[in-house]
């Protein structure tokens, strides 16, 4: 049983996280932001990123906005306009708005997150520490599944923290939704939502559910979910990261905190 010397030898590889930091979980470039000093770079490059941005996130009047909801993480504003754009180490993408995926100026207040995350932790109260995902694609490109089934690996292990998937949504706590919401899924995922115990929690998982990404608003239709189910945590990312959508989970559980000085924002 070679498994047992493997395992002697490398040790528990499992992350300890959210009780202990994690590097992985920090260092990871999971979003693209604004640079700090862009106030003085060239808007020259902030137009041609714009103008290359394949879904178009970035915005340049009335000021300089990206939207991580629509970003696909392709790089190229940080290629074409490094003055302006960086990568951005953390994988704590999520937000409990739509409008927290706004890089840039935003006209949120911490009061409204702050009632809002009240509202949202009044409901899942009665989770306590046995939660159970039921996972539905509504047409994506296959990449975010792989990123949700890594939460189950050793180094994750999604139920080391009492979280568990479930295949009925009649056992489902938190409906876990990826795909862009294609026309012929909008009923199966209606359904799915009625079926699941109230109440329920919604979470949008990737670029594709949060906006309809590269592949949305074709002729399968779809252009998020957002429109078909009430949604109340978006993690932005193509795909996500395991880790984003871990932390994503735990936000909409109230199970870690906000993150300092950017309350604003999730």
């Amino acid at each position: 049983m070679p498994w047992i010397f493997r395992g002697l030898r490398d040790g528990i590889i499992t992350s300890r996280w959210p009780t202990r930091a994690d590097d992985y979980f920090d260092q990871f470039p999971a979003g693209v932001g604004i640079n700090d000093n862009s106030l003085y770079a060239d808007p020259v490059q902030l137009a041609s990123a714009a103008q290359a941005c394949p879904t178009g996130a970035i915005s340049v009047e009335p000021q300089p906005q990206l939207d991580r909801a629509r970003c696909i993480l392709c790089g190229r504003c940080v290629q074409l306009a490094p003055e302006w754009f960086g990568w951005e180490p953390g994988s704590d993408t999520a937000r409990l708005t739509r409008a927290g995926l706004v890089v840039g100026d935003i006209e949120e207040t911490d009061e409204a997150i702050v009632q809002v995350r009240a509202a949202l932790g009044r409901r899942v109260r009665r989770l306590r520490r046995s939660v159970h995902l039921r996972h539905i694609d509504t047409g994506s490109d296959g990449s975010d599944e792989w990123e949700i089934q890594a939460l189950t690996n050793p180094v994750y292990d999604l139920h080391r923290l009492g979280i568990f998937f479930t295949a009925s949504p009649r056992h489902a706590d938190i409906l876990l939704i990826t795909g862009i919401g294609a026309a012929g899924m909008v009923e199966p995922l209606r359904r799915t939502l009625v079926a699941m115990p109230n109440p329920t929690v919604v979470i949008a998982v990737g670029t594709d559910a949060v906006s309809g990404g590269l592949i949305g608003g074709g002729y399968t239709g779809g252009v998020g979910i957002s429109d078909v189910v009430p949604v109340d945590v978006w993690i932005p990312g193509a795909p996500a990261s395991p880790f984003s959508v871990l932390h994503g989970i735990l936000l909409a559980l109230g199970r870690v905190p906000l993150p300092a000085g950017r309350s604003a924002q999730c």
